[in-house]
């Protein structure tokens, strides 16, 4: 592809961001406003997302490097805070502008690792970011708009986050031989403590019961609590169980995949454990789903 050619492409990009909010204006409402930021690399283009917010359009390419970079600072860049832009200062690197004019002998002078490679090409707009990393861990938390930091009142939530982060790793066909409990509380101070398994679980109940048993360590149980946390880690894929004398495991991974369904089509909790404290007052806290943005492949 020539470079004229180049230019009508990115063009084509524009007028199809440009339809994307005309269409969303028009089926919606104009209540609801999109940025949307079009770049050479995944870089580049959430700079160029967040440039004009809520309700903006921007488009970054070789031939507007310069009037971008040159209204940024280098904390505007996403993945240099203050610490780095002292490294550049440092440097001898004061703006965007000198970060993207650097050679790399200079960039190395802050950055003396691979990174300094890539912050050269990130800039230049190659793609370097277009990496898929092996998830390590799924979970989920809940705020407390209001907390006594009771048993009666934290079991409830607790089973939900069980619930929801199984749900998840095992849409995923994940296993996990791992379980972590965090908790803030509202004098800041903070607690947390995880376990390692024998064997691998999958069932939400399963690690609700490991929860408890994490939840009944900890020694601050009774301040108000911030944010509780559950999360489930050393993962694997495979489908291979050990056999249990006492529990049959293809059972058990049909009835949860029923569950699973069940809760997909009506909606969540229509079908969840009757175990203790789910029907108390503190079960109504709506428990949603916090997934940071892109870290959802599977979805």
């Amino acid at each position: 592809m020539d470079f004229k050619n180049y230019l009508n492409f990115e063009s084509d990009l524009f007028k199809i961001a440009k339809n994307i909010k005309k269409d969303i204006t028009s089926q919606v409402g104009d209540y609801i406003k999109v940025s949307i930021g079009i770049g050479p690399n995944r870089f580049l283009a959430k700079m160029a997302a967040g440039y004009k917010k809520p309700d903006g359009l921007t488009e970054i390419n070789s031939n507007n490097y310069l009037s971008f970079y040159s209204k940024l600072t280098l904390v505007d860049l996403h993945g240099i805070n203050f610490r780095n832009e002292a490294r550049l200062v440092n440097a001898g690197i004061n703006s965007v502008l000198e970060f993207f004019n650097s050679p790399l002998w200079k960039i190395k002078i802050a950055f003396p690792s691979i990174n300094a490679y890539y912050w050269y090409l990130r800039l230049r707009g190659w793609e370097i970011d277009n990496v898929e990393f092996a998830r390590k861990s799924y979970g989920n938390s809940f705020a407390l708009p209001f907390s006594h930091g009771t048993r009666q009142e934290l079991l409830p939530i607790l089973s939900k986050l069980c619930e929801k982060t199984g749900s998840r790793m095992r849409s995923a066909c994940y296993k996990a031989k791992g379980v972590h409990l965090a908790i803030s509380f509202k004098e800041h101070s903070y607690w947390h403590q995880g376990s390692t398994l024998q064997r691998y679980i999958f069932d939400s109940q399963d690690i609700y019961k490991e929860a408890i048993r994490l939840l009944n360590n900890c020694s601050l149980l009774g301040n108000k609590v911030h944010i509780i946390a559950v999360s489930c880690f050393s993962l694997t894929k495979e489908n291979f169980f050990q056999p249990n004398l006492f529990e049959d495991i293809e059972r058990k991974q049909r009835l949860v995949t029923a569950i699973d369904r069940i809760n997909e089509k009506l909606g969540d909790f229509i079908v969840t454990s009757a175990r203790a404290g789910m029907l108390n007052k503190f079960a109504s806290y709506d428990v949603k789903d916090r997934i940071a943005f892109g870290g959802v492949k599977e979805l």
